[in-house]
């Protein structure tokens, strides 16, 4: 169990993507200028915590077993993977989201429909991934010497 509790593969990504959405939290208090816990727990949203997480698991398994080792490019593999699924699939995914919404909302004018709405914000923009891999990459370094 004690090597668990100092296995840094998991603790830094796991902070790292704590760390991401706290700063996702903070960049929506600043522009709305009020704190929602929700962004502490939601997906989307500028910086992508999935891509840090895997991004600073990447780069502390490079700085250990080298760049050109099986372990690292399994590793990165997956985290492209990852950062791919958050910008396409689950984006789309929200997307999909907001035109179902929109209907369901035209809808409820003129018929009893349920006004359960779906979460839209799903996945990530290319440049939240992008900042979200760079700074799991930064926190990779940081955690990784």
């Amino acid at each position: 169990m004690e090597g668990f509790l100092t296995n840094r593969y998991f603790w830094v990504p796991l902070f790292t993507g704590f760390f991401a959405q706290i700063v996702k939290a903070l960049l929506f208090a600043l522009r709305r200028r009020r704190f929602d816990f929700r962004w502490l727990i939601t997906t989307g949203g500028m910086p992508s915590s999935h891509s840090a997480s895997v991004m600073a698991l990447s780069t502390l398994v490079g700085l250990q077993e080298g760049w050109d080792s099986p372990l690292f490019g399994v590793t990165l593999y997956f985290s492209v993977i990852v950062m791919y699924d958050a910008a396409g699939l689950r984006r789309a995914a929200g997307k999909q989201a907001a035109i179902l919404n929109r209907i369901v909302d035209e809808l409820s004018r003129t018929h009893a429909v349920p006004q359960e709405r779906l979460m839209e914000l799903l996945g990530h923009t290319p440049m939240e991934v992008l900042a979200g891999a760079l700074m799991g990459v930064v926190v990779g370094l940081i955690f990784g010497g």
